[in-house]
């Protein structure tokens, strides 16, 4: 590295919670860190969030429940999970040793759920706790992210019993996402993150059939990029929340257009499948990128974009 590049500050906050560099892996995409230790330096990332837990174990859904596409990746998993008791027994102890900052992440079928699960992992002095309130391929898992006012109950129940930072991972299977990320600030998160996957299908004509067992899956990867861009700036734009941004991000260029477009933090999913190193690399270029734009201070380039003012022939960019 250019020595000159060494004195770029990396770091961020979103509320109360602080990263040494704004770079994390995405819940579901990376195991429980134990299975990623002999290829990337878990102590150099900004975040690991390991797969998301439930009160009790599940199975997840039948197969298939992979599916690639053009562009990405069609999941229907299903929270595949052994539960809160077998996570703090067996996953927390390994997690704990890392000395990573492990953002754990949670999703429930109701309310209750949540706060459950946010009391047992109280005494655990997380980090931060991600509240997945949007996995499309659960049964009720994604109510709580398309409803403001459920949205708002979860929040605001779980930020009653534990003291840590939290993130909502937010869906774009909405009409408007920053009327949910409103609901969630208003309850007391920290911070949002956007996006969960897009609702998508895929079907093999000959068969006449889904080729997912769950019909319809989350599309990930590169091609949701531009959603999550949108929803990203139409947060950025509508609510004083920090923002994680999330969705095809696998280049040093993917991960400065979410900064721009108003992300203090990015996370990286589908690409840790095909590209395990991807997110140290980004990392490393960092640096270079922010000095490009004539700073040395990530801070300083999140939220910069300058849109474009709409012509007579080009319906204006609404702002949510």
């Amino acid at each position: 590295m250019d020595p000159s590049l060494a004195t770029v500050d990396l770091s961020v906050e979103l509320g109360r919670l602080k990263l040494k560099n704004p770079v994390m892996v995405a819940s579901g995409t990376f195991g429980y860190a134990k299975e990623m230790a002999d290829i990337v330096d878990l102590r150099a990332l900004g975040g690991i969030l390991p797969k998301t837990i439930t009160r009790d174990a599940r199975p997840g859904n039948k197969p298939w429940r992979t599916v690639e596409v053009s562009a990405g990746l069609l999941n229907a998993i299903g929270l595949d999970n052994d539960g809160i008791d077998y996570f703090i027994e067996n996953h927390w102890p390994y997690l704990k040793s890392t000395a990573a900052p492990i953002v754990v992440s949670v999703a429930g079928k109701s309310h209750e759920d949540f706060i459950y699960l946010a009391q047992r992992l109280a005494p655990l002095g997380l980090f931060a706790l991600e509240l997945n309130v949007s996995c499309p391929n659960v049964s009720g898992g994604i109510d709580f992210g398309t409803d403001p006012q459920a949205c708002f109950r979860v929040v605001s129940g779980v930020r009653g019993v534990i003291d840590c930072p939290l993130l909502t991972k937010l869906t774009p299977n909405v009409t408007s996402i920053a009327q949910i990320a409103k609901a969630a600030y208003e309850a007391g998160t920290d911070a949002v993150t956007c996006i969960n996957t897009v609702l998508g299908m895929s079907i093999d004509w000959r068969r006449q059939k889904p080729l997912l067992a769950n019909n319809v899956g989350g599309m990930s990867g590169p091609a949701i990029k531009p959603i999550a861009l949108r929803c990203v700036h139409q947060v950025a734009s509508n609510v004083p929340v920090p923002i994680v941004g999330v969705g095809g991000i696998a280049t040093i260029d993917d991960a400065m257009e979410f900064f721009v477009a108003g992300a203090s933090a990015i996370q990286i999913g589908t690409a840790n499948y095909y590209d395990p190193m991807v997110s140290t690399r980004i990392i490393e270029q960092l640096p270079q990128a922010i000095s490009e734009l004539g700073l040395n201070r990530l801070r300083d380039c999140i939220g910069s974009l300058k849109i474009n003012p709409p012509s007579p022939s080009t319906p204006e960019l609404k702002r949510s």
